[in-house]
């Protein structure tokens, strides 16, 4: 086969067939696709699309570009994926909870991407903690704890990892064809039985408008449904943090509050939790009102908690993190509150805006090099549509000096809009079933 003929394919918009995409996918991954013609393919999707069974057989061929793991274990294998946001933590709290019901979670994550979080950073806030493993210890972990939150290996859909560095750097990343390929070929390497997908809306998501995100959701769950993984979304609501906390080690306290049995710190982290937790699981027989319960019941009981430590011990994390992990988290040398300059109602959280001033202060990655301080960020961020007094604090900064932190409080000032009272939004605003 020969690239040119495949993009010149494309640009005619004929898709290619599955053998051709296979080919194409496996020459990513080994170097026999120029990087000129790894960028002409993916502007050619951009522009003309794959449609629905090109995209299944672009997301398996880069699946299939590297290793594919297998599973023999006593319960379902099921994970979830979220398209980034901000205080979105619900990783470190699902895939315990799904490890303490008798789920099986490889959980294949990320770093932080633009103005949102990554779980991976997350997890590394926890001191001697390293998210990359070997395939073997991979799979000691999961069968042992039930969940294990790790990066992928140099073996998991290289074709992705090759594709996306392209589109990067050739205006293409938004395409929901190549989005959607590269979500799902790293997910589906996995071996996964089920997938939850929970695609955000709003400010801080990189999806702003509702028609959007459907669109990204629903081609998300019709591909992973044809390429075999019974799959189902949420579009939820990004106009406020998921949590009151922004920032990797911030994020990190707050999911422990939760996994401690604290839902008040957090309730809309704790209930999504909760929804996406019992989705899943309903993906694989469950009721579905009943795999919420026993979702809450292993969150509120501890024994989520007994998963997460067991997991971080694992991970090279320190052995009490459950009864002590309030003095392993860094902390920030400055603290200081942002307060008001009138009253009113919190109107509106520029979410965008507050992911990037935690990447200003130090706690993402403006390139990939970057080395992230876990400490900084916000804490006690104010809730969309709550009321506010003149004086009153509006967030909590940690920062590592004065002047990142007096960024960082204007920054707050111009992302927290105060005005008269907003229309009250569902956190879950659609469900896509297939």
């Amino acid at each position: 086969m020969d690239a040119r003929v495949i993009i010149a394919k494309l640009r005619r918009g004929q898709v290619p067939d599955a053998d051709e995409l296979l080919w194409f996918a496996n020459g990513l991954a080994t170097g026999a696709v120029t990087d000129a013609q790894a960028g002409a393919f993916a502007m050619a999707v951009c522009l003309q699309g794959l449609g629905e069974v090109g995209r299944v057989a672009l997301t398996t061929a880069m699946r299939d570009s590297g290793a594919v793991l297998k599973w023999d274990m006593p319960g379902p294998v099921l994970d979830k994926h979220s398209t980034g946001g901000l205080g979105d933590c619900v990783s470190l709290i699902l895939a315990p909870a799904l490890a303490a019901c008798g789920v099986y979670v490889p959980m294949i994550s990320g770093r932080g991407l633009g103005h949102t979080g990554g779980t991976l950073d997350k997890m590394e806030a926890i001191p001697g903690l390293r998210t990359q493993v070997a395939e073997e210890r991979l799979r000691e972990i999961v069968g042992r704890v039930g969940c294990a939150i790790v990066s992928a290996t140099g073996t998991i859909a290289p074709a992705d990892k090759r594709l996306y560095a392209i589109r990067d750097v050739t205006g293409t990343v938004e395409s929901i064809d190549l989005i959607t390929a590269s979500i799902l070929s790293k997910k589906l390497a996995a071996g996964l039985q089920g997938l939850v997908l929970d695609v955000k809306v709003g400010t801080g998501a990189f999806m702003k408008t509702e028609e959007d995100a459907r669109a990204l959701a629903q081609a998300l769950v019709r591909t992973a449904n044809g390429a075999g993984c019974p799959a189902a979304a949420f579009v939820t609501d990004m106009d406020e943090p998921l949590c009151p906390s922004l920032g990797n080690a911030l994020e990190v306290a707050v999911s422990m509050e939760i996994l401690s049995g604290n839902r008040m710190a957090a309730p809309r982290l704790h209930d999504l939790t909760v929804a996406l937790g019992g989705r899943l699981m309903a993906l694989a027989g469950e009721s579905e009102g009943e795999a919420e319960e026993m979702i809450a019941t292993a969150i509120s009981s501890g024994q989520a908690m007994e998963r997460f430590a067991d997991m971080v011990v694992a991970l090279g994390g320190p052995p009490d993190m459950s009864e002590d992990w309030r003095t392993h988290l860094p902390q920030a040398p400055v603290v200081g509150d942002v307060m008001a300059r009138e009253a009113g109602f919190v109107a509106a959280i520029d979410g965008e805006a507050l992911g990037l001033a935690v990447v200003a202060m130090g706690g993402g990655r403006r390139v990939e090099t970057d080395r992230i301080d876990p400490a900084v960020g916000f804490s006690d961020v104010v809730a969309r549509g709550a009321w506010v007094e003149r004086g009153q604090p509006l967030a909590t900064i940690h920062a590592h000096d004065e002047a990142s932190a007096e960024a960082a409080a204007q920054a707050v000032l111009a992302a927290v809009s105060i005005g008269e009272a907003p229309q009250a939004r569902a956190l879950i605003r659609e469900r896509i079933d297939g």
